[in-house]
């Protein structure tokens, strides 16, 4: 028997499902989420936050993931995750194709090592 799987990327803000989603997470006094969203609503988010975490003066922070200037992913970083994606498929844990590899799956990687 056949089998399809099918991943849809749903925006958690607007329930917007697109390709381009990516998985952001948020910590703050300890308590962390992960939240997924376009780069529009992203950026929008960080907007929001910016008077907060640079109340102190240091510079704006930009977000997107296609947005210029944005540092980009380290080339180890991503054959990293790669990795990580492999072990825990093979560990029996969920992880999307693309987007951020949760820091719960990451933990579990690198007791494992």
């Amino acid at each position: 028997m056949a089998q399809k799987v099918i991943t849809t990327f749903v925006d958690d803000l607007t329930g917007e499902q697109s390709q381009d989603i990516s998985t952001h997470s948020i910590l703050i006094d300890g308590a962390g989420v992960e939240i997924d969203l376009t780069d529009e609503n992203y950026e929008k988010l960080l907007e929001l936050l910016n008077p907060y975490l640079h109340a102190d003066g240091t510079r704006r922070i930009r977000g997107g993931t296609k947005s210029k200037g944005q540092p980009r992913m380290p080339a180890d970083r991503k054959a990293d995750s790669s990795a990580i994606r492999a072990w825990a498929r093979e560990n029996g844990h969920e992880v999307s194709d693309r987007g951020r590899v949760s820091a719960s799956v990451r933990e579990a990687y690198e007791k494992a090592k």
